[in-house]
Order: structure tokens, then C-alpha cells, then sequence
């Protein structure tokens, strides 16, 4: 479409485009597979899809209840009405624990210390907060730490049912390689499995319910479907991506595409440079396009053009970046484009551009060193969401243009 603007008005600059029928048959699948209820995880905005509209979509397809990072990521849903269950798997300071009873939000607890700062400052409150034990079975990060002195770590776990003010109503823990196809991992995440069976045995032995058990991530949930619990927490397999490179799963869909709109063509000349530093110097004649997209919209400035450069789809060919990626802007070659003209749309990544050599994200994070769980999470806040149902616009959501 050679246009500024579609049919439905939003301004066509760099927005995200959000497939929401995608974003259920990855839950459907996920689910099926499961074989049981299924807490998606919508931190950090959804890993960047916009975590209200997620969660409303998959409310309607069934979802048990979601997990977020942080208090703020909590209430953020709650005031855009999200009824269901919702858990904050890292820390929240204690002086908000009126938040967390009154808005109906459960709170991971992981250390001994953490749980007493809680009970207390819910003792004073005069609240009760529901609370899910963390067990650290080898990610080192949160959590009470069964794989060191586990006796230790039990007795301090049993503790907390004592403690006023906290209702523990599950327990949890979290793999740290499940991801990965080395033996060595594989031997790991299954002596995780088994230590947190033997922690959640001892618990219940001591009298101590440990009501919502959920051990399996994206990865493991799909590898290992009976280590599920009572619940599984869904992440990146919702939003079509795969875990790692080594553990891929061909029925998911990814649910992303960055776009962007050709703004300038310009000639170059052989001798003339392009973009801050002059990197790229013509040898030929080229085309080159001018794209509203840049780092601060969240295109890594790595994708600077070289041979590990970032490639968009333009009018189904892949063009190819020139130069370093500016701010704002970047700079294509569109020689081989045929009828290229200002305003055609391009995808900056996505799963259109696969079979044309154009880029996703997962080549992205290939290209530049990471994983594409960083990918998706760090388009900007800018950068507006347009949710699609059926190839039809429902939603958008923009920042820049709320209140």
C-alpha cells in the first residue's frame, strides 16, 4: 500500500502489528499439550506485545491466570479490568502489601528474610497476603535454596506457614537450562525436577499444603508435559518463538511484525557514502530507501549494514542495511527492488520475511549475539501495537497518543 495512512487512520510510521488469532492457536497448542490449566506470563509488556490486549485474548481463550514481574506490571493490569489471578514472581517492597491483598495478587516469597519483612509489614497492615513459596532447585537467582543444605531450606520453608499475616497457597520453581539439548543441561534440569518433588514430598509429610504446584517453564512444559504440577506458566511459546535455538517447536506461531514506510529515495553515486561515520561507501550506482525505523523503536544499531547487517522485506524482496543504524532512521538498498516508491510498507522482521531472506527474530538475535526473548521485548514504548483478529484491526494501542 503506497500510502502514509490505511484504511483505518493510524499513522504508518513504525508500528508493531499483533496477530492475536496466532497469539491462541500458540495457547490452544500449548494447552493441548499441557493437558492442564495454563498461567501465561505477560511481564515486561507482554515480552513486548502489549500485555492489557494480551491478557484480555487470552482470558477469552482460557488462561488459568498471568504472571508478571513487579507490583507496577500487577496493577497495571488490574486498573485495565483483568479479573483473573494474577502472581508477581519477583519482589514487591513489603510496605505495599495492602496493594497485594486488596487488588487480589499473589506474591512469590524466596528467602526467610523476605518472608518476615512481608509478615510483618502485612501483621501491621492488618491484611493477609496470599504468597507462593519460590524454591531454588539450581537457578541460583531466587528463591530458598533446597540444593545446598536442604534441610536447612525445608525447615525455613515450613517456617513460613507460621508467619501472620501470609497464606501460602502454592509452591514453585523455576528450570535453568531446559532449554538446551546438552546432556550435561539435561541431566541438570531433571535433577531440578527431582529435587523439587523431594522438597514438595517433605512439605507435605510436615503437614504443610502446598496447594498451586507449577515447576515447568516454556521450554520444559512442552518437553516434559508431566512435570506440570497443578499449573504450567507459559512464556515465550505464546508469542511464537522458540525457548533456544536448540529446542524448536514447529506448530508455534510467531506473533510479532515490526513495520515500518519507505520515506526517501535517493541515488547514490559510486564514491558517495551513507549514514553517521560514512561506513558504507558505493562502488556502484545503488537505490537507497530511507526507513522510519531506528534504534530508539528498538532496531539493534549491531544490525549496522556488514555482512552480519540487518535485512528487511520491501515489496517481497529483502533489502539489505546500509550504513549504521541511526536513532530514528535507517538506510536500505532497494536497487533490486522493482517499483519501490515512497510510503510502500516494509517489515522490518517478521515471519513474512523467512522464505524471502528477510529478517525475524530470531535471525536478529543471531545476528546480533542475543536470544529473541530480547528482541521483542525491547521495541519501544513508541512504537504503537496494532492488534489484528482475522487480518482485521480490533485495537491500538499508543503511547505517545494516550490521554
Amino acid at each position: 500500500m503506497n500510502s502514509y495512512h490505511n484504511k483505518y487512520g493510524f499513522e504508518r510510521h513504525c508500528w508493531a502489528e499483533i496477530d492475536l488469532d496466532a497469539l491462541r492457536d500458540n495457547f490452544a497448542y500449548v494447552r493441548q499439550v499441557a493437558g492442564g490449566p495454563v498461567c501465561a506470563v505477560v511481564k515486561a509488556d507482554a515480552y513486548g506485545h502489549g500485555a492489557v490486549a494480551v491478557a484480555r485474548a487470552l482470558h477469552q481463550a482460557g488462561a488459568a491466570g498471568f504472571a508478571v514481574s513487579c507490583l507496577s506490571e500487577a496493577r497495571h493490569l488490574r486498573r485495565h479490568g483483568v479479573t483473573l489471578p494474577i502472581m508477581v514472581l519477583g519482589y514487591t517492597d513489603p510496605r505495599f502489601v495492602r496493594d497485594l491483598a486488596h487488588q487480589g495478587i499473589t506474591q512469590a516469597v524466596f528467602s526467610p528474610e523476605y518472608a518476615a519483612a512481608l509478615s510483618a509489614a502485612a501483621a501491621e497492615a492488618g491484611v493477609s497476603v496470599a504468597c507462593h513459596l519460590k524454591v531454588d532447585t539450581g537457578m541460583g537467582r531466587l528463591g530458598f535454596g533446597v540444593r545446598g543444605d536442604f534441610d536447612r531450606a525445608l525447615a525455613q520453608l515450613k517456617a513460613c506457614y507460621g508467619l501472620p499475616g501470609l497464606s501460602i497457597t502454592g509452591v514453585f520453581q523455576h528450570f535453568a537450562a531446559a532449554d538446551s539439548d546438552d546432556a550435561g543441561d539435561i541431566a541438570f534440569t531433571e535433577a531440578q525436577q527431582a529435587l523439587f518433588e523431594r522438597t514438595l514430598q517433605a512439605l507435605r509429610q510436615a503437614g504443610c499444603p502446598t496447594g498451586v504446584v507449577h515447576s515447568a517453564n516454556s521450554a520444559a512444559q512442552l518437553r516434559h508435559p508431566e512435570w506440570r504440577g497443578s499449573m504450567t506458566r507459559a512464556g515465550i511459546v505464546l508469542y511464537g518463538l522458540d525457548p533456544s535455538p536448540e529446542v524448536r517447536f514447529p506448530a508455534l506461531k510467531p506473533v510479532m511484525t515490526l513495520k515500518t514506510v519507505v520515506t526517501h529515495l535517493n541515488r547514490l553515486h559510486p564514491g558517495e557514502s551513507v549514514s553517521y561515520g560514512r561506513t558504507y561507501t558505493a562502488d556502484r550506482e545503488r537505490l537507497t530507501a530511507t526507513v522510519a525505523v531506528g534504534y530508539a523503536d528498538g532496531y539493534p544499531r549491531r544490525l549496522s549494514g556488514s555482512d552480519a547487517g540487518g535485512v528487511m522485506l520491501v515489496r517481497g524482496c529483502p533489502a539489505p542495511v546500509l550504513g549504521r543504524v541511526c536513532m530514528d532512521q535507517t538506510v536500505l538498498d532497494v536497487t533490486d527492488v522493482p517499483g519501490v516508491a515512497m510510503g510502500d510498507e516494509v517489515t522490518v522482521f517478521g515471519p513474512a520475511g523467512a522464505a524471502a531472506g528477510a529478517d525475524t527474530a530470531d535471525t536478529i538475535a543471531q545476528k546480533t549475539g542475543t536470544i529473541n526473548y530480547e528482541v521483542v521485548c525491547g521495541i519501544s514504548r513508541r512504537v504503537p501495537r496494532i492488534y489484528l483478529q482475522g487480518g482485521a484491526l480490533v485495537e491500538i494501542w499508543n503511547d505517545l497518543e494516550e490521554g
